[in-house]
């Protein structure tokens, strides 16, 4: 995965933590651009207003541990109803942000988790970077989100199969330590969404390929256009 500015797309807080947090906090230390963009929020038909507010406190608290530059909230998409609100509005809302944002790389939640949430950011995000316009993310690739891409289905849906691992050894601990910000959110191991199952994780995707710790993605594309490393115009 090549550096440049990144553009994280989350369906909610603590997936950009669980899934690329510590590819955020690696590119953020090496002085790269990184901006986190969480879809949702929580609706007060199924969260009250205090854990809705506390759970974007603690977003913006692991954000700062990460190093992130930008963070991005959008209204009117609620959490686990998703599926409520119009496809093209959260088109739209993708598109303005990549268009604001200007990203090289985009992540993005894998089509296969369980959640629909997060294979709904997924169908739009990719509407939102489509080759229709001057200017376009050179690179998107899926991540993996423990309690999400583990508890699929894969003989049902698509699996998650990595194909680009970032060596995240000096940058695991921040993950961990924005995980831990999200106090609303984690739970004690064995629950996947642990600070012991995400250590565990990003230790076997290492082990997998000679890193003592790594996160793991799919390559959706991958474009190189000849004198520039952006597919059409703009700076390198």
């Amino acid at each position: 995965m090549e550096t440049g500015r990144l553009l994280v797309i989350a369906p909610h807080p603590d997936d950009e933590v669980l899934g690329p947090g510590a590819t955020l906090a690696r590119f953020a230390g090496e002085g790269h651009e990184t901006s986190v963009c969480i879809v949702t929020r929580g609706d007060p038909s199924i969260f009250d207003e205090t854990s809705i507010e506390r759970v974007r406190r603690e977003a913006v608290e692991a954000h700062r541990i990460l190093g992130v530059t930008k963070t991005i909230f959008l209204d009117g998409f609620p959490a686990a109803l998703l599926d409520t609100v119009p496809h093209s509005s959260l088109n739209a809302a993708l598109r303005g942000v990549v268009e604001d944002v200007d990203p090289d790389v985009v992540l993005v939640p894998h089509p296969g988790d369980l959640h629909l949430d997060h294979r709904l950011v997924f169908e739009s995000a990719l509407v939102a970077v489509r080759p229709a316009r001057e200017r376009i993310p050179r690179a998107v690739y899926t991540y993996e989100t423990l309690s999400e891409t583990d508890w699929q289905a894969p003989h049902v849906g698509p699996a998650f199969q990595p194909t680009t691992f970032v060596d995240v050894t000096a940058s695991l601990d921040r993950k961990l330590e924005a995980l831990a910000a999200y106090a609303s959110q984690i739970r004690a191991f064995p629950y996947p969404r642990s600070i012991e199952a995400i250590r565990a994780l990003a230790r076997q995707r290492g082990s997998a390929v000679g890193f003592e710790a790594a996160e793991a993605f799919a390559l959706v594309r991958d474009v190189h256009a000849a004198g520039s490393s952006r597919l059409r115009g703009g700076e390198a």
